[in-house]
C-alpha cells in the first residue's frame, strides 16, 4: 500500500481487527467463495474513505460492514486501498461518512442530494470528491450506515455496476423487522448453537437484508410438561447459569457445559450487537416441574413452589447482566409457559427481574393469554412493553390481517377455564390466533405481529411482492413491525429429532448447504428488505438470481403464494402442531377424522373444515348449500381452486422456461418450486371433490358423488407425483413433532387418501340416481372455473371518523344491483361484525356506521357485500386478482 496514504489511529485500530483470528477465518472462507466479477484480472483501482473523526463511520457494526465491502471488492478483482480523505484516494473513491459529519454532509450538499435524517434510512449516490469520480455511502445513524455499505457490497458481489445515475435511498416502513431462531432439539439445535464459525456469517446476512432484531427462543420445544423426553433449554436458566443463593441444578449437566452455553450465548450476544442488530432473549417457558417423563435425561432440581418465583426473578437480572448485549426479553405468560393462567403475583416477579438489569430491557409478551392486568403490571416497571399477537393463527395466510377469527376461537357465553388455562379456555380464548383486542388508539405499549412458521417450514419460499404486501400489513393500525419465525424452526420438536437425519430434511446431502439457513437465503432476502421498505425496487432482492436464472425466481414467487392461499381459504387447525398443508395429513370426507382434532368443527370432516378467515370464505359445506340456493359474496372453495390452479401454472411455465438447472442453490429452489405447485394441484382437485361431495351430502345424487370421486382421484394423482418428487431428494422421516399430523414424509400420506377414495366408492355403490337433483350437479360443474368479474365501483373512503359522529359512507355501483349491505366492526377480534342495509340513492348506495358505535378507542373497518341475481355477489374493495392487498376499509381517528 502507498505510504502516502494516510491513517489515523482509530483507523489502523480498525484495520489491525482484520488481522484478529476470528476475522481471518472469515476472510479465508470468503477468499475462497468464487468470484463473481472481475475474476481473473485486475480491476480499476478503488480506494475505501473512512474518516476516523466521524464516530458514526467508526461504530463497530459499520467497520464490520466496510470489512465485508472490502472483501467484496478484491473478491471482484479490484485493487483496493484505503485512505482518510478523498484527495489521497487512488482510483474512484467509496466515501463511508456519517450524513451529519463534515465529509458526508458536504458531499451531500454538493451534489444537492436529500439529507438522510430518519432512523436507519441511508443514500447512495455517484458524484466527484477532489476531482476524482466517488461513491458515497452515507446513513443517518449507524444503522443506516451499515445498510448502504451493505447495499453496496451485496452490489458487488452480484455483479451490479458501481453506478447510481440516481440516488439510491432507504427509510424504513417497519421500525422493528426481526427473525427468531428456536432452540427446540439438542440433537439439531446445539452443533449450530455452539458454532462461532456460523454465527458471523448468518448475523451478517440478515443485517445485509435489513432486518435490524434477531430473537434467539428457548423454552418452545414444548407445549406441556408432560411425556417430555427433550428438556434440554427447556426451562433456560439453570442451563445457563448457577444463581447465587439457590441450589438449582439439572441432574446429568456438567458445570463445563452449562458454562460452555452461557459463554455461546453471550458470544452470540455480542456478534448480533456487532452487526448493527438488536438482541432478543426468547424465554417461553417458566415451568419445571416434568409429569409423567421417564426418558427426560435432565431433571431441574431445587426448586419449590415457594421459591420459583424468586429464583426466575433473580435468575433473569443475572442473566441480563451475563449478556449486556440483550435489549429485549420475550415472555409466553399463557398456560403453555408452564405457569396457571391469572398468575400476576409470579410474572410481577419476572417483569422485575428485567427491570433490575439496570439498562433499558423491553418486556415482549406473547399476546395469547393476556390481559389489561398483565400489561398493566409490566408497565409498572418502566420499561417499555411490547405485545406480540399471531398474524395468521400458528400458519402464514394471505398478506393481511383476517377479518375475523374461526368460531372455536369465539369464546361460548359464560365459559370458564380450568387448571393453566383459566383464561384462554375461558372469555379470552379470542387472543389465541390474532390481534385480538390490542389495537386501541390509546394503548400504552407497542403492538408487532409474530409471523409463526405454520405453513412453510421445509420447502423454500421468496417472492418480492408478496414480501412487500406482508410489510405493508405489518404497519396495521400503528403496528410496529413483525417478527418472523424461521423455516425449519419446529424440525425435532418433541423429541422428534432423527439422529440419522439432518436438520435440513435432505437424503441426498449434494442438496445441503453449509448452514441450513443458506438454502432460505433469498427467503430472507426478501422478507428484510420489503418489510424495510415496501415501495422499495424488487430488483435489489432479484439481482441475486442473476440474469441467467429470472425465470427460476418468477417460478419461486408464484409457488410462495400457494401454501398461504391454501391455508387462508381451508385450515383444518389453527394449530401449527395440528395442521401442515405443506406435508397434508389428509383429512376424510367420507368419514370422520379419527385422532385428536381439537380445534377442527364437527362434524370433523374436509367439507365441514372452515378457513382460517371464516368472514370472507366459505366452507365447502356452507357453498354446497349456496348453490342450491342463494350465493353470498364469500370466496368460494372453487375460486381457491381456481388461483391455486393458476398459481401452479404459473409456476410450472416459468419452471419450464428456465430449463436445466445447474447449480446445487438452484436445484434446491427448482425442486421445491416443482413440489408446491404440485401441492396446489391436489388442494384445487380436493377442493372441488370437497363442494360435490357436500352437495351429495344434501341431495344424496350418486352422479354428485361419483363427479366428486373423479376429483378426488386426479387429487391422489397429483399428490402420488409429489411424493415421486420428493423421492430422494428428502429423507423418509422430516418430522416437526410427536403429533401424528406432523410425523414422516409425503409418501406416508397416499394410504390415507385412498381409504377416503375407497370409503367414497363404497357409498356410492349404494347411492341411488335421481335425476330431480342433476340440475344441482350442472349447477357445480358450471361454477367449477369460479371466475368471478370484477364489480366497477367508485368509493371515496373518509380520512377517519370522529368518536362519537356517525361515519356516512356512500358507494357508486355501475351495475344494476337487487341489494347492497355494508359490513362493519370495530378492529377488535373478540366483537363480531355488524351489517345495515344499504340505500339506493342517486348518487349510489348510502350506509352508516351509527354514532354510539363510533365512541369507542378501537379504530373501524368496514366492506360492502353486493347482489344482483341469486348466483352474482360481490364483496368490496375484496380481493385484488393477486391477493396481495386488504379486503377491507380500516378507518383511524380523525
Amino acid at each position: 500500500m502507498p505510504e502516502a496514504v494516510e491513517r489515523c489511529a482509530t483507523t489502523q485500530r480498525f484495520f489491525r481487527m482484520f488481522h484478529r483470528r476470528s476475522f481471518l477465518r472469515r476472510s479465508a472462507a470468503a477468499a475462497s467463495a468464487p468470484i463473481i466479477m472481475g475474476a481473473g484480472r485486475s480491476g480499476p483501482p478503488i480506494a475505501l474513505v473512512l474518516d476516523g473523526s466521524d464516530a458514526v463511520a467508526s461504530a463497530p457494526p459499520v467497520l464490520r460492514a466496510a470489512h465485508d465491502l472490502q472483501i467484496a471488492l478484491g473478491q471482484a478483482g479490484h485493487t483496493v486501498t484505503r485512505a482518510q480523505v478523498p484527495r489521497l484516494a487512488m482510483g474512484t473513491c467509496i466515501l463511508i461518512a456519517a450524513g451529519t459529519s463534515p465529509a458526508g454532509a458536504g458531499a451531500i450538499a454538493a451534489a444537492r442530494v436529500a439529507q438522510p435524517s430518519a432512523p436507519e434510512s441511508f443514500v447512495l449516490f455517484e458524484t466527484a470528491l477532489s476531482g476524482k469520480p466517488a461513491v458515497v455511502v452515507s446513513g443517518a445513524d449507524a444503522r443506516g450506515l451499515v445498510y448502504a455499505v451493505r447495499e453496496l457490497a451485496d452490489r458487488v458481489r452480484f455483479g451490479a455496476p458501481l453506478r447510481f445515475p440516481k440516488p439510491v435511498v432507504g427509510a424504513p416502513a417497519n421500525p422493528v423487522r426481526s427473525v427468531m431462531r428456536q432452540f427446540t432439539s439438542e440433537v439439531y439445535d446445539k452443533p449450530w448453537f455452539w458454532d462461532r464459525a456460523m454465527w458471523p456469517d448468518y448475523l451478517a446476512m440478515l443485517a445485509s437484508n435489513r432486518f435490524n432484531r434477531f430473537d434467539l427462543t428457548f423454552g418452545l420445544g414444548y407445549d406441556m410438561l408432560v411425556k417430555v423426553a427433550d428438556p434440554y433449554l427447556l426451562f433456560a436458566y439453570p442451563f445457563l447459569l448457577d444463581v447465587p443463593g439457590y441450589d438449582v441444578k439439572v441432574t446429568n449437566l456438567p458445570d463445563a457445559e452449562r458454562d460452555r452455553n452461557l459463554a455461546a450465548l453471550r458470544f452470540i450476544g455480542e456478534q448480533t450487537a456487532a452487526h448493527g442488530l438488536d438482541f432478543q432473549l426468547g424465554l417461553w417457558m417458566h415451568g419445571y416441574e416434568l409429569k409423567d417423563s421417564p426418558d427426560a435425561k435432565y431433571v431441574v432440581t431445587g426448586l419449590t413452589a415457594e421459591n420459583h418465583a424468586a429464583y426466575c426473578r433473580d435468575a433473569l437480572t443475572a442473566l441480563l447482566k451475563a449478556v449486556p448485549a440483550i435489549s429485549s426479553v420475550g415472555l409466553r405468560i399463557h398456560g403453555e409457559s408452564g405457569v396457571a393462567e391469572g398468575s400476576y403475583d409470579f410474572w410481577k416477579a419476572v417483569f422485575q427481574g428485567a427491570a433490575g438489569a439496570g439498562r433499558r430491557i423491553e418486556i415482549d409478551l406473547h399476546a395469547k393469554g393476556i390481559d389489561n392486568t398483565m400489561i398493566e403490571n409490566a408497565l409498572t416497571t418502566g420499561m417499555p412493553v411490547n405485545v406480540s399477537p399471531k398474524f395468521a393463527a400458528e400458519h402464514l395466510g394471505l398478506p393481511y390481517h383476517q377479518a375475523d377469527i374461526r368460531p372455536s376461537e369465539i369464546p361460548a357465553p359464560g365459559a370458564v377455564g380450568t387448571g393453566l388455562f383459566t383464561l384462554t379456555a375461558g372469555q379470552r380464548s379470542f387472543t389465541r390466533y390474532g390481534y385480538a383486542d390490542l389495537m386501541r388508539d390509546d394503548r400504552k405499549y407497542t403492538v408487532r405481529t409474530r409471523v409463526f412458521y405454520g405453513t412453510q417450514r421445509i420447502l423454500a419460499s421468496g417472492d418480492t411482492q408478496s414480501a412487500a404486501a406482508y410489510g405493508r400489513a405489518f404497519q396495521f393500525c400503528g403496528m410496529t413491525g413483525a417478527e418472523l419465525m424461521e423455516p425449519l424452526t419446529f424440525r425435532g420438536r418433541r423429541g422428534s429429532a432423527v439422529p440419522a437425519i439432518a436438520r435440513d430434511g435432505y437424503a441426498a446431502r449434494k442438496l445441503a448447504a453449509k448452514y441450513d439457513w443458506q438454502k432460505y437465503e433469498y427467503w430472507y432476502r426478501t422478507w428484510g428488505r420489503m418489510m424495510f421498505d415496501p415501495a422499495g425496487d424488487p430488483e435489489d432482492c432479484r439481482r441475486s438470481f442473476g440474469a441467467g436464472a429470472r425465470h427460476l425466481e418468477q417460478a419461486l414467487a408464484s409457488a410462495s403464494m400457494i401454501l398461504p392461499l391454501i391455508t387462508q381459504g381451508i385450515s383444518e387447525s389453527a394449530a401449527c402442531d395440528g395442521y401442515w398443508p405443506e406435508v397434508y395429513y389428509n383429512m376424510p370426507m367420507a368419514s370422520e377424522a379419527s385422532g385428536d382434532w381439537w380445534d377442527t368443527p364437527k362434524p370433523r370432516t374436509f367439507q365441514n373444515v372452515t378457513a382460517l378467515d371464516p368472514q370472507l370464505f366459505s366452507t365447502c359445506s356452507e357453498y354446497a348449500g349456496e348453490l342450491m340456493s342463494e350465493c353470498s359474496g364469500k370466496y368460494s372453495p372453487l375460486e381457491v381452486a381456481m388461483r391455486l390452479d393458476g398459481l401452479a401454472d404459473a409456476t410450472s411455465t416459468a419452471l419450464n422456461a428456465a430449463g436445466a438447472v445447474k447449480s446445487v442453490p438452484d436445484q434446491r429452489l427448482a425442486i421445491d418450486a416443482e413440489m408446491q405447485a404440485l401441492l396446489a394441484r391436489f388442494f384445487a382437485a380436493k377442493l372441488r371433490a370437497g363442494v360435490l361431495f357436500a352437495m351429495f351430502e344434501k341431495t344424496r345424487d350418486r352422479a354428485t358423488l361419483e363427479a366428486s370421486i373423479r376429483f378426488y382421484r386426479t387429487a391422489r394423482d397429483h399428490w402420488a407425483k409429489l411424493a415421486d418428487r420428493a423421492n430422494g431428494a428428502y429423507a423418509a422421516d422430516i418430522s416437526i413433532s410427536d403429533r401424528f399430523t406432523e410425523r414422516g414424509q409425503w409418501r406416508d400420506r397416499l394410504a390415507l387418501i385412498d381409504a377416503d377414495i375407497a370409503g367414497a366408492e363404497a357409498m356410492a355403490a349404494t347411492a341411488t340416481a335421481s335425476q330431480q337433483n342433476d340440475p344441482y350437479l350442472a349447477k357445480a360443474v358450471a361454477a367449477m372455473p369460479a371466475h368471478r368479474d370484477p364489480l366497477p365501483c367508485v368509493h371515496r373512503a373518509p380520512a377517519g371518523f370522529a368518536p362519537g359522529q356517525a361515519v356516512e359512507l356512500v358507494i357508486a355501483v355501475r351495475e344494476g344491483l337487487s341489494s347492497a349491505k355494508l359490513l362493519y366492526r370495530h378492529v377488535n377480534q373478540g366483537e363480531r361484525w355488524n351489517s345495515a342495509t344499504m340505500d339506493s340513492q342517486a348518487d349510489g348506495w348510502h350506509g352508516s356506521i351509527p354514532a354510539a358505535y363510533t365512541a369507542s378507542p378501537f379504530p373501524l373497518q368496514y366492506y360492502f357485500e353486493f347482489r344482483s341475481a341469486p348466483d352474482r355477489a360481490w364483496l368490496c374493495p375484496g380481493f385484488n386478482d393477486d391477493l396481495l392487498n386488504q379486503p377491507y376499509i380500516v378507518l383511524r381517528r380523525a
